[in-house]
């Protein structure tokens, strides 16, 4: 250890300094990635100098993060399920809640055994990844509408050597012709355009149209339930995340789409999050 370091360009120093400005819960990351370190590092050498190089990409990033921009942005990552995702701006930053829709889906597949599921609108690859990564024996299907999301998501895939997965691009199910699946799991967008929720936090840096579906936000979710039944097998599984107030409308959605068993499931916070339903037999 160098005790004769400026003390601003000191670990613990550094990491006080952004705390009072972002929060620990921001600056912990956005240091252990400016430094190239894992965050029990940050701990054991608090007291290290950090080169003055090192100091001021942090300190670029506390402004940015500031501002408004999303951590997971700046860093480039974002852990889901039990991986380490690449992100970036073209794709939806996968959140916690989202685990909900693997741990239904992984319920219903059996490990032993093959089976053919779609991830519509995959955006980094999370759901889809975190699936394959859990059930090796499943062929897993995953298409976005956006070609860069579907970059990242391909780099994501390559990273965690998942070779269960194929990717394709096209809008919904445009991209699967007369395929079908033993499952379709979807975060589909569900805010409504013009939510003013759009324009605070991390979502005014998130794509647009990964977020927005029509006036009440029930327009893309509308369209996979209702096209769903013809690219399942019988007994096959619709899964879908939707927003906190819309469980009553997206089974309605199901049920009228034809399948049984319709149901809505509570986050860890008991918040309605994802409804699911089974085309009959």
């Amino acid at each position: 250890m160098n005790e004769t370091a400026p003390c601003a360009h000191r670990v613990d120093v550094l990491l006080r300094e952004a705390c009072a400005r972002i929060g620990r819960e921001d600056a912990e990351p956005l240091l252990v990635h400016a430094l190239g370190r894992d965050r029990a590092w940050l701990f054991a050498h608090a007291t290290d100098p950090v080169a003055t190089a090192a100091a001021t990409a942090f300190q670029a990033l506390v402004e940015r993060r500031a501002g408004g921009e999303p951590v997971a942005y700046l860093t480039g990552r974002r852990g889901f399920w039990t991986l380490d995702l690449e992100v970036s701006p073209d794709t939806l930053i996968p959140r916690p809640e989202t685990e909900l829709l693997v741990e239904l889906a992984l319920e219903r597949l059996d490990p032993q055994a093959p089976a053919r599921i779609a991830d519509l609108g995959t955006g980094s690859g999370a759901i889809a990844l975190a699936i394959a990564s859990e059930r090796p024996l499943a062929a897993v299907v995953a298409t976005d509408a956006s070609k860069a999301a579907l970059a990242v998501a391909v780099r994501n895939a390559r990273a965690h050597g998942l070779e269960n997965v194929w990717f394709r691009r096209g809008d919904w199910f445009a991209a699967l012709g007369g395929e079908r699946f033993d499952m379709i799991v979807s975060n589909p967008p569900y805010i409504a355009q013009g939510d003013p929720h759009l324009a605070q936090g991390d979502l005014r840096h998130e794509p647009a149209g990964a977020l927005a579906s029509g006036t009440d936000g029930l327009e893309a979710i509308g369209v996979i339930a209702a096209s769903a039944p013809g690219h399942l097998v019988p007994g096959g599984w619709l899964l879908l995340e939707h927003g906190l107030e819309q469980g009553p409308a997206v089974r309605g959605l199901l049920a009228q789409a034809g399948l049984a068993d319709v149901e809505t499931r509570r986050d860890l916070e008991r918040r309605e999050r994802a409804t699911l339903g089974r085309k009959p037999a």
